[in-house]
C-alpha cells in the first residue's frame, strides 16, 4: 500500500498516532510513502524526542543510503545502520562506533538537547558494553565478532531483516518497511515490542513473500554505497573537528601563546641576572639553564599553535546545509571509490579543494567542486559484466574500494584519538565548557599572565615584586 501524494510530516503523525495510543493493537498496518526515506528519518527523530527505542526493519540494504543520509545530521550518531553483508557490517559498526564517540568528545551544541542527555545516561548504564565496543572497533579484526548486545548502545536502529533477526535486544517500536516484501513469518507482531507497524502491506507476491536474490554485483555496488555513507559521516566529523581546534589553536596563540612566551623570555632573563650575580651558585647556573630551555621550549609551541591556527579566516560556523553539501560530495567523489590511478588522482584533487572550501565555510566553491564532479564523473569507465570474466573483475575491483573504506575508516578513528588525546584539545573542551557558563577561559588565562608579565618586568627594572604562580 503505497501513496505517492502523503506528505511525510501527515505520514509520520499518523504512525505515531498509532505507536503511542494506549488502546492500539500491538500490529498495525499503515501506509508508506513512495519516497520513504523522510518519513523513516523523522520516525527516527520523533522516537529519539520521546525516549523510545526504534527499530526500522527494510527487506534489504537498497534504502539503506537513503534513510541514513535523510536523518538529522546532530542525530545521525544516535542511530545504528547496518547492511546485511558480513564482510561489510564490521566496518559500518566500526564507522557509527567512531562516529558516536567523536560525536561525545567534541561536544558541540546539538548534541545539548535530550536525546543526547538519554544518551549519555545510555552509555552510563551499558558502560561495560560501551568499553568493550570501543575495544573491539579499536583492534579491528576482520573476523572477530562484536560484543553481544552492541545494539542496545543506539536507541534507533535501521536494519535489513536478516541482521534484525539475529539481534538480541528489543525494541519498543518497530517498524517492518515494505512489509509486502517480507517473509509472511516476519509480518508479524515484533517480540518485545510494545507496537509494531507493517508499513506498505498490500497482497503477498508469489512465493510468499520471500527476499529476491540480487546481482552479485549490484549487491557489492549498493554495499559500497552504504560504506561510502557511513565514512563520508566520519570524514565530515574529522573536517568539523580539525577546523575547529585550527581556529581555537589561532585564538589561543593570539591570547595566550604569546603572553605565556614572552613570560617565560622575562623569566629566563631574570634567572640568568641571577646567575651572573652570582656565579659561583650551582642551584642559580641550573634553574637559569631550565628557565633558558623552558622559553625555547614556549617559543617553539606558540609557533606550532599559530601555525596550525587559522589566522584571518572567518569564525567556523558550518551551516548545517553546508555540512549535508560537503557529506554529499564526499560520499561521491571520496578518493577510496576511485577506479583507476588517474581517477584516484582526480579524486583526491577535488576532496582537498572541498576540505579547504569547508573549513573556510565557502558553499559556493563547494557546488562548484561537485559541478565538476557531474562534468567529469562519465570520464572513467565503471565497467561492464557482459560476462562471467568482466564480472568477476568489477567485483574484484568493488571488493578493493571497500577495502580502501575499511582502511580509511581506521586511519580516520586514530587521527580523532591522536586530536582528542592532545593536550590543545583538553584545553579547547574546558574553553568551551566556561563559554557555556558564560565566562572566556582563553581571555582570564591572558589577564592573568599580563599581571606575571608586568610583575617580571618590575623585577628586572629593579623593583623586585613578587611574581605571581603561573594557573
Amino acid at each position: 500500500m503505497v501513496n505517492e501524494g502523503l506528505d511525510a510530516a501527515v505520514v509520520v503523525q499518523s504512525w505515531l498516532a498509532r505507536l503511542d495510543a494506549p488502546a492500539a493493537p500491538p500490529l498495525c498496518q499503515l501506509e508508506l510513502p513512495a519516497a520513504p526515506a523522510p518519513a523513516l528519518a523523522a520516525l527516527a527523530a520523533e522516537a529519539l524526542a520521546r525516549d523510545r527505542s526504534l527499530m526500522i526493519v527494510v527487506p534489504d540494504d537498497e534504502s539503506l543510503p537513503d534513510i541514513s543520509n535523510a536523518i538529522d545530521l546532530g542525530l545521525r550518531p544516535l542511530c545504528l545502520v547496518l547492511p546485511a553483508a558480513d564482510y561489510a557490517i564490521r566496518i559500518t559498526l566500526r564507522a557509527t562506533l567512531s562516529l558516536l564517540k567523536s560525536r561525545l568528545a567534541r561536544n558541540p551544541d546539538d548534541t545539548d538537547g535530550p536525546a543526547w542527555a538519554a544518551q549519555r545516561a545510555r552509555l552510563g548504564e551499558y558502560d561495560e558494553l560501551w568499553q568493550a565496543a570501543l575495544a573491539w572497533s579499536k583492534r579491528g579484526l576482520d573476523r572477530e565478532a562484536w560484543p553481544p548486545g552492541v545494539e542496545r548502545l543506539f536507541p534507533v536502529r535501521i536494519l535489513p531483516l536478516s541482521v534484525a533477526q539475529t539481534l538480541a535486544a528489543p525494541a519498543q517500536w518497530v517498524a517492518l518497511v515494505q512489509s509486502e516484501r517480507l517473509p509472511a513469518d516476519a509480518r508479524a507482531a515484533w517480540p518485545g515490542a510494545l507496537r509494531t507497524l507493517l508499513l506498505g502491506g498490500g497482497a503477498l507476491p508469489a512465493g510468499g513473500g520471500a527476499l529476491t536474490a540480487v546481482d552479485k554485483t549490484a549487491r557489492l555496488r549498493g554495499e559500497l554505497e552504504l560504506l561510502t555513507h557511513q565514512l563520508a559521516e566520519l570524514e565530515l566529523e574529522l573536517a568539523t573537528a580539525q577546523a575547529e581546534i585550527s581556529e581555537f589553536a589561532h585564538r589561543y596563540s593570539t591570547l595566550v601563546g604569546t603572553r605565556m612566551a614572552e613570560l617565560d623570555r622575562l623569566q629566563a632573563e631574570i634567572a640568568q641576572g641571577r646567575c651572573e650575580r652570582e656565579p659561583a651558585n650551582v642551584e642559580a647556573r641550573r634553574t637559569a639553564e631550565q628557565a633558558q630551555s623552558q622559553a625555547r621550549q614556549s617559543q617553539e609551541e606558540n609557533q606550532r599553535f599559530a601555525d596550525l591556527g587559522r589566522g584571518g579566516a572567518p569564525a567556523f560556523a558550518p551551516s548545517r546545509d553546508i555540512k549535508k553539501l560537503y557529506r554529499q560530495l564526499a560520499q561521491k567523489i571520496h578518493p577510496d571509490r576511485a577506479r583507476s590511478e588517474d581517477d584516484r588522482t582526480w579524486r583526491t584533487q577535488l576532496m582537498s579543494e572541498a576540505n579547504r572550501a569547508y573549513r573556510a565555510g565557502d558553499d559556493d566553491t563547494l557546488r562548484e567542486i561537485l559541478s565538476l564532479w557531474r562534468e567529469g564523473e562519465g570520464r572513467v569507465p565503471a565497467g561492464s559484466g557482459g560476462n562471467a570474466a568482466a564480472s568477476g573483475a568489477v567485483s574484484s575491483a568493488l571488493m578493493a574500494q571497500v577495502a580502501n573504506v575499511r582502511r580509511r575508516v581506521v586511519e580516520i578513528e586514530a587521527e580523532l584519538n591522536r586530536l582528542y588525546g592532545s593536550r590543545l584539545y583538553e584545553l579547547f573542551t574546558a574553553a568551551k565548557m566556561a563559554r557555556r557558563q558564560g565566562r572566556d577561559l582563553l581571555q582570564e588565562m591572558a589577564d592573568r599572565i599580563d599581571l606575571q608579565v608586568a610583575a617580571a618586568r618590575a623585577e628586572l627594572d629593579g623593583s623586585n615584586p613578587e611574581i605571581p604562580a603561573v594557573s
